[in-house]
């Protein structure tokens, strides 16, 4: 018996084009004066917040990271412009100690000073800086261990050269033979030697 065939019921197949998602691309290129101008209008209104519809809103190609980036490093109104002073330098010194490569934080604590400048600032000058410093530092420190060493040496050997000097004059010549030898002596001088020997043959 051959098989029924109902033609009412059919797989429904969608075409391959109703799967497929046209994606926009978003421009990465450098930022234009009217997209600045667009971008600085819409966050005066809106205020800084929710980047990732700020673009689409703002009528820009772009993606929310690179509207927060540019607005927060470049047009944001209390940015502050020229060059890093020293207190900032010694600021971003003890911080980076203390903090790490955690450029945000860091500029928290510098008013009007952008996480990016201060990390290329630190990536120009600082590192490098800090290389030189503790190259040098090993230096010193190489030389002030051979200075010392030097010293100790020295010290030793005067220690050793005053040991040595201080044994021989504490050396005493005592020669037996010498010592009873009464050639050299006035006869008269012998007198107590006479007596002792007088005694001796009396007790005998």
């Amino acid at each position: 018996m051959a098989p029924i065939k109902d033609e009412s019921i059919k797989t429904k197949v969608k075409p391959i084009e109703s799967y497929m998602t046209t994606k926009i691309e978003v421009n990465k290129g450098a930022w234009t004066i009217e997209e600045d101008r667009k971008l600085a209008e819409f966050i005066e209104i809106h205020g800084p917040k929710r980047w990732k519809t700020i673009a689409a809103k703002a009528g820009l190609n772009r993606c929310g990271k690179s509207c927060r980036l540019r607005w927060m490093n470049y047009l944001r109104p209390n940015i502050k412009r020229g060059n890093i002073s020293d207190q900032e330098e010694d600021l971003i010194l003890r911080l980076h100690k203390l903090l790490g490569n955690r450029w945000s934080l860091i500029a928290g604590r510098l008013p009007g000073r952008t996480d990016n400048e201060i990390k290329n600032y630190w990536n120009s000058h600082l590192s490098k800086k800090i290389n030189q410093k503790e190259k040098q530092r090993e230096v010193l420190t190489r030389k002030g261990s051979k200075t010392q060493k030097r010293r100790l040496i020295e010290k030793v050997e005067l220690r050793e050269e005053n040991n040595k000097e201080d044994s021989e004059d504490s050396k005493i010549s005592f020669n037996v033979d010498d010592f009873f030898d009464f050639s050299n002596e006035n006869p008269f001088n012998l007198e107590w030697m006479s007596n002792f020997l007088e005694q001796d043959e009396a007790n005998n």
